[in-house]
């Protein structure tokens, strides 16, 4: 008999006896009483596993899962994974005044992490500076006050941007505190080229899932491709975008609505930026993403693998891209949706299970949340405490010495699969609407995030979806931190001071002429970045070049 015939015959026996197994289980097996098993949208835990629920012996699935560092990634985009070094131990910091902030990152560093990124407040992210009307009461509360380029100095005091790596959390005002953090490097004397970071730029997840838009979609579109062109000429290791599943997930959305929806913003990005004449093979190399670590632990790992290999598969056939513009390399922040009031000491169990699914599901970057995020900003001890949960899992658990170590298996494989046929289901949707931008103008995606979050609601309410100390296993006195971070009342005051201090040295002329230059050439096709790297060398605010480009493009409105 023949090798090829004796392996067929091998092939078909497992079959059988996987039937025969998943037959014999479905019957003697009882079931917990919970009712269901709750995963995305129509996928369902199966009771066992075989090679029947994946395509393990086709030649097409080994084309599917292929080996890590090669084309679709499925096993990652690293042939060495961490074997050739950990990932990056990102966490995400920023609250009250610059000067509180760059505390915060010193000690971050000095306990270890390896990279920084900043959280700015609201007014910031909106365009407005801290003494606007609509700031009332939100200077510094949810994330760092940025006015002008002095407050961006005060924050990165002391700390070398040509060693460290910094991303930051901002979207509809990214090219401004893109060219604030420029100016910055600058006047260190380090050179553009030598920067190392990521900008989010996502601005289209903001109008299905996060709310800090500015401008208009197409407008604010426009935005994106003229930082894009800046970056790929100026800022060659800079990473100009980080398209984010997280805020979708955050908002309610389930594993397969979250990568679907982050890789059709995607497809919407590179679509605009080759329209635009940029090459996809040099811009695609920077293009990062940014995923949610939710509390399913092996539906997580899969998603990461689907996004890889879909992602790959659209940069090629879509795009023409080569591999290494198809590799979906992404951040991963465990999930802030998931943490609870009620028992906050079990928020460190869940961010660590959270954590080792993103690094099962070869994450590059991993931000851990600390356990009284879900009571107020977190403490110095829990930010200690979220860092050595990833120094633990890097250093103790043995996990990073393996290259994709579940692949291969049953399970993960038939999750890997469905959840890419959701997503690609979704992208076809999507593009029959007209791309994502003409989807969210018709919101769709709104929808199907907010039918997603009242089905997981209702789950919670009705028992279907356990949530420990919540909604089982209850207590009446509970345990909580004691040393809960506590804002200072006076800092918005101080905030309005020094902006008023900024304006008050300045040359208004200078100012009120290059802010007139950026006006003139949104009406028109120049890319922006050049006049807006001008009017933050100059003192321009936040506030004023946000006023400068809505007198422009106008304000987004949702439903009108």
């Amino acid at each position: 008999m023949s090798e090829e015939k004796k392996s067929t015959n091998l092939a078909e026996e497992i079959v059988r006896w996987a039937r025969s197994t998943r037959t014999k289980a479905l019957q003697d097996a009882p079931e917990r009483n919970e009712g269901r098993f709750p995963l995305s949208g129509s996928l369902q835990v199966e009771p066992l596993y075989t090679p029947l629920d994946c395509r393990q012996g086709e030649v097409a699935h080994a084309e599917d899962l292929g080996l890590p560092g090669e084309f679709p990634f499925t096993r990652g985009v690293q042939a060495t994974m961490y074997r050739g070094r950990h990932w990056t131990m990102r966490q995400y910091a920023g609250f009250g005044t610059a000067e509180e902030s760059n505390r915060r990152y010193r000690f971050l560093l000095e306990k270890g992490t390896s990279a920084l990124s900043v959280a700015f407040d609201l007014p910031t992210q909106m365009g407005y500076d801290s003494d606007h009307p609509l700031a009332l009461g939100e200077v510094g509360k949810v994330g760092v006050a940025i006015d002008t380029v002095e407050d961006m100095k005060v924050l990165f005091d002391g700390i070398p941007l040509d060693r460290v790596s910094t991303s930051m959390t901002i979207n509809s005002t990214a090219g401004i505190l893109l060219a604030m953090y420029l100016i910055v490097a600058r006047e260190q004397g380090v050179a553009p080229g030598k920067l190392r970071g990521t900008l989010q730029n996502d601005v289209l997840k903001e109008y299905m899932a996060r709310g800090t838009y500015i401008y208009p979609p197409r407008p604010a579109l426009r935005l994106i491709t003229d930082i894009l062109a800046f970056c790929a000429e100026q800022v060659p290791s800079f990473n100009p975008i980080s398209i984010s599943g997280y805020h979708i997930r955050e908002a309610g959305s389930d594993a397969i609505q979250e990568i679907a929806f982050c890789l059709a913003d995607g497809i919407a990005y590179v679509d605009a930026a080759v329209k635009a004449g940029l090459n996809v093979d040099k811009f695609g190399r920077r293009l990062s993403f940014f995923f949610n670590g939710h509390n399913n632990f092996l539906e997580e790992i899969a998603k990461f693998r689907a996004a890889r290999r879909l992602w790959a598969r659209i940069m090629r056939d879509r795009f023409g891209a080569g591999d290494e513009a198809g590799k979906l390399r992404f951040h991963t922040q465990t999930a802030g949706c998931t943490l609870t009031a009620q028992q906050p000491y079990n928020n460190v169990v869940r961010v660590a299970l959270q954590a080792l699914a993103a690094v099962l599901g070869g994450t590059q970057s991993l931000h851990t949340n600390s356990l009284d995020e879900a009571l107020a900003l977190p403490a110095e001890d829990s930010v200690k405490l979220a860092l050595r949960t990833q120094q633990l899992i890097a250093h103790e658990s043995g996990v990073a010495d393996f290259v994709d170590p579940l692949a291969g298996s049953y399970a993960i494989e038939a999750l890997t699969d469905a959840i890419e046929a959701g997503a690609r289901d979704y992208i076809e949707r999507i593009e029959r609407m007209g791309g994502m931008v003409a989807a969210i103008e018709q919101g769709f995606p709104q929808r199907e995030i907010e039918s997603s979050a009242f089905r997981y609601q209702l789950e919670v309410e009705e028992g279907e979806r356990v949530i420990v100390g919540v909604n089982a296993y209850q207590e009446k006195v509970e345990a909580r931190p004691g040393n809960l971070l506590r804002l200072h009342p006076e800092l918005e005051q101080r905030q309005v001071e020094r902006l008023g201090q900024v304006r008050a040295g300045r040359d208004e002329g200078q100012v009120r002429g290059s802010l007139a230059a950026l006006g003139e050439a949104a009406r028109g096709e120049a890319n922006l970045m050049p006049y807006i790297l001008d009017a933050v060398a100059l003192r321009a605010s936040v506030g004023e070049i946000s006023d400068a480009l809505r007198a422009v493009f106008g304000v987004y409105r949702p439903g009108r």
